[in-house]
């Protein structure tokens, strides 16, 4: 299993914004696909950005608003969030997903807590 670490979770009022960011050993070129999950209480966990073979895609209601991204160094993923809305809270995950002897692996944060006021 890849150990990834997230930060930059926190409290903030509706239209703000905040930027997550995940750390990992090996630079994230060298994964099949890295991205950004989020789950709140009770319900399925969901995905918000990912990023595949160099294509990006997002999520219906983050469009716009979210953008994921990675340093020069690829070394730290990004996610940039705007116009934060209440219905954006939720525990943030970072993932990636590469092979091991042909086999596929998923690998993922423990998570980082997004709470948006009204």
């Amino acid at each position: 299993q890849v150990q990834l670490e997230e930060s930059g979770g926190g409290l903030v009022e509706a239209g703000g914004s905040l930027r997550l960011s995940c750390t990992a050993l090996r630079p994230f070129f060298t994964y099949d696909t890295m991205g950004w999950y989020r789950q709140v209480q009770g319900k399925q966990r969901e995905l918000v950005a990912s990023s595949r073979s160099g294509d990006t895609k997002y999520a219906d209601a983050v469009k716009g608003r979210f953008t994921i991204s990675t340093d020069d160094a690829w070394n730290t993923m990004y996610l940039q969030m705007i116009d934060l809305k209440p219905e954006d809270t939720a525990v943030y995950y970072c993932h990636v997903q590469d092979k091991v002897f042909q086999e596929i692996r998923d690998s993922w944060g423990l998570g980082t807590q997004v709470t948006v006021s009204a």
